[in-house]
């Protein structure tokens, strides 16, 4: 009978992959043009890239040449995810005694010769507790069944979110708050006789702060579904059509719901305080539904890296630019919007990515937000 016979430096390994992917939320990714290297993923952590390398180290020259390509790997990473700043975690277990490591500003070295060494080294300082967490007990053929088992059992929990979250979904929200702005339209045009005029748009609800002072208060929600032409009209529903489908199916019905709504409140508070006259239109809302995606969009930037940086940032730096220089649009409405939708998304949190204390830090700021907003409104 033929016997699995398992190195030190592959037991080493295989526990530490274990852990890293079963305790600590991490993923494997794929770098090319490396051999006896294991990289892994978690952008939610302090440490966003974990390396372990079990290439031996025999000179400083050689241990400067892999920080170098650590770096390379990096830049390409950021670039992917869309990330400001990357911290990794680089994990030696092959290092001539030698060679004295050293620490760059954003990549940590440790060596781990034993399984003994994790305690000791800055590993358990980092990750407490992690000494506890590998898999014991097991060696050999019964190591490489249960670190196969477990992470297989976590990649297909991990897989079930994902499918949960992008699989597609029967939108109902998105068009009905389209019919509710044609309707709106309709009516204006009607009460209107023909045309659409400030005073008409006044007498249905428009957005104005004297009148929302003055207790007026449902005109912060109904001057969202109101517009003054039928190219604004179109513009608007357009916009909604292409981003309210995607973030419904992302979100769920009852989330996007809160979204708009919240961002339509938000937009318009914003509005009262820097405009004089009245304002209408869902932009403000639809700016909210941007700084959702935003936010949905960089704890899902492994997958919409390229989307997040590609189209959802360029548009909203370009409305944003166009609403400051252009005259006759409500950027106000616009940046509340897009502050209100962020967090109110970070408030209701992403399945599968949002931790308890993120929803309760956005729900905190979000009505921290919300009531500066009211403050400066009604004071």
């Amino acid at each position: 009978m033929n016997t699995i016979t398992i190195t030190p430096k592959d037991e080493i390994v295989m526990r530490l992959v274990h852990y890293f992917i079963t305790e600590e939320n991490y993923t494997p990714i794929i770098v090319n043009g490396v051999k006896d290297e294991v990289w892994l993923e978690n952008s939610e952590a302090k440490y966003k890239i974990v390396r372990i390398n079990s290439n031996y180290i025999h000179n400083k020259e050689q241990f400067y040449t892999d920080l170098y390509k650590i770096k390379n790997v990096m830049r390409q990473i950021k670039r992917k995810t869309v990330s400001l700043t990357m911290n990794t975690f680089n994990i030696f277990l092959d290092v001539n005694e030698n060679v004295k490591l050293e620490d760059d500003k954003h990549i940590k070295s440790v060596m781990i010769k034993s399984m003994q060494d994790v305690e000791n080294s800055d590993l358990n300082k980092f990750f407490p507790g992690i000494q506890n967490k590998l898999l014991k007990n097991t060696e050999g053929l019964d190591l490489i069944i249960n670190v196969t088992e477990d992470i297989n059992a976590k990649t297909a929990e991990n897989n079930q979110i994902y499918e949960a979250t992008f699989k597609p979904k029967k939108i109902i929200v998105t068009y009905v708050l389209m019919a509710l702005c044609a309707f709106a339209f309709f009516v204006s045009f009607i009460v209107g006789r023909g045309s659409i005029d400030a005073y008409t748009l006044y007498r249905l609800g428009a957005v104005s702060g004297s009148a929302i002072r003055n207790g007026e208060l449902w005109r912060l929600l109904t001057g969202t579904f109101l517009h003054a032409g039928l190219i604004h009209l179109l513009v608007n529903l357009y916009s909604l059509c292409i981003i309210g489908v995607q973030l419904e199916n992302f979100v769920g019905k009852k989330k996007f719901i809160a979204i708009y709504l919240v961002s339509a409140i938000s937009g318009s508070l914003m509005s009262s305080l820097f405009n004089t006259g009245i304002s209408v239109g869902a932009s403000g809302a639809l700016f909210g539904l941007l700084g959702s995606m935003l936010y949905f969009g960089y704890h899902y930037r492994l997958y919409l890296g390229n989307v997040l940086r590609a189209q959802i940032i360029p548009v909203i730096v370009l409305n944003l630019i166009l609403g400051f220089t252009l005259s006759g649009i409500d950027n106000a409405a616009h940046i509340g919007g897009l502050i209100g939708g962020y967090l109110t998304t970070m408030a209701l949190g992403i399945n599968g990515k949002s931790s308890k204390a993120d929803e309760i830090n956005g729900y905190i700021v979000l009505v921290i937000y919300l009531a500066f907003l009211s403050i400066m409104l009604f004071r």
